[in-house]
């Protein structure tokens, strides 16, 4: 591989597995639309079988046959090179390739053990960290009592912080004394499972780190708050004791209800289901992740998504999860127009997240999150991305962490 997409000898295993998965999918893709076309007269979804009878039945068949000999092959090839002596760190692109990859297929990348799923680790000036308290300790000479755990978006990673060089943790660390640490997570994986795991990851975070926490403030962005939500109600309900010490979650470009390209994704889908000479394309609608199809009303528990097809069920099922009590919270939301009152400005808000999504604004009021007019923001001429590198988005931050939280002193 080129040193610009330079990855680990697992990444390779792993691209090999999903390289021999991808095309037997599109064997059975291609096999399903030529039933379609030859026997039309049945609505053509009968038809839409894998392994059909007869010489074309055969031919897929030997063609699924030998790819995955190939990949046996090829993962048995490369099992003797890893971990390579002296490996080589994965380079920043592969990284991004890779979150992308877990964005898309995170959920089956996880349920096959693929070496490409992304594990939920907690990442300091660009090291993963280890949660046990000597190795906090050696990994930050100087561990603070106030503590920022920064969550990013669907199809990211950590190092979306640092974009065009600006990094609101690395910011708020010199300005405001925090100790900013960066999560990395499987985006493909459903909100509520991210969550529950991150419930655990901070629960251990807090009982080993080196001296006593005063504080911790919770910065996300997009899909991260969605995330921060479930945890913060999950660990409630276990009964965890971090919940105590969070004073600041603030949300950028959170879709609390949901982003109008899910939904309308999901409504492509069942439009190309319809056809018996289209059908088969739906089948590529439904690779796209839990975590995306979390996105559609924006899901933060598994009651909300359990027992269902979410490829074919449109309904928001969703059970109220109001912001949690004791706990400033913030919302910060963009509209790429000037005029954030206008139609255009509410539907379209950031170009991924309607302002009233990003609010957390709704109809019904057990849904409504109700956000105090001056814990809300809104950045004009901003789109989604631009909420992580815009200086005036920090200093709003900023502003907000100075501020006293439930328990703590104003810096």
């Amino acid at each position: 591989m080129i040193p610009y997409l330079r990855a680990v000898s697992s990444d390779l295993r792993g691209l090999a597995r999903l390289a021999v998965e991808g095309t037997v999918g599109v064997t059975d893709l291609v096999e399903a639309m030529q039933q379609g076309i030859q026997h039309p007269l049945t609505g053509g979804k009968a038809r839409h079988v894998v392994g059909g009878r007869g010489l074309s039945g055969l031919v897929y068949g030997t063609i699924r046959a030998l790819t995955r000999t190939v990949g046996l092959g090829v993962e048995a090839a490369l099992a003797p090179l890893g971990p390579l002596e002296g490996e080589l760190d994965p380079s920043p692109q592969w990284e991004a390739l890779r979150a992308v990859l877990n964005g898309v297929l995170g959920d089956h990348l996880a349920a096959t053990g693929n070496p490409l799923a992304t594990p939920m680790r907690l990442y300091h000036a660009g090291q993963p960290l280890v949660l046990e308290t000597a190795a906090l300790a050696a990994a930050i000479p100087q561990p603070g009592t106030r503590l920022l755990v920064l969550i990013h978006g669907l199809c990211h990673n950590e190092r979306q912080w640092g974009l065009n060089g600006l990094d609101h943790g690395a910011g708020l660390a010199r300005d405001l004394g925090c100790t900013p640490l960066y999560l990395r997570y499987n985006t493909g994986q459903h909100v509520s499972t991210n969550g529950k795991a991150l419930a655990e990851l901070l629960e251990t975070l807090l009982a080993q780190w080196p001296q006593p926490v005063a504080s911790l403030d919770v910065l996300t962005h997009s899909m991260g708050g969605l995330v921060a939500r479930s945890a913060c109600h999950q660990a409630q309900a276990a009964g965890q004791a971090w919940p105590a010490s969070l004073r600041h979650l603030i949300f950028l470009g959170t879709p609390h209800h949901g982003s109008p390209l899910e939904q309308w994704g999901h409504w492509l889908q069942r439009g190309l289901e319809a056809s018996p000479f289209a059908s088969p394309l739906a089948r590529l609608g439904k690779v796209r992740s839990a975590g995306i199809t979390d996105l559609r009303y924006g899901n933060l528990l598994e009651e909300d998504w359990q027992g269902m097809d979410p490829h074919t069920d449109g309904t928001d099922r969703r059970r109220p999860v109001p912001l949690p009590k004791g706990v400033r919270c913030c919302a910060l939301a963009g509209t790429t127009g000037e005029d954030a009152e206008s139609w255009k400005g509410h539907l379209w808000g950031d170009g991924l997240v309607p302002l009233d999504s990003a609010l957390g604004r709704h109809p019904d009021s057990q849904h409504d999150l109700a956000f105090p007019d001056d814990q809300t923001w809104i950045g004009q001429g901003m789109g989604h991305l631009e909420l992580l590198n815009r200086p005036e988005v920090y200093e709003q931050i900023r502003c907000w962490l100075q501020e006293a939280g439930p328990g703590v002193a104003a810096v």
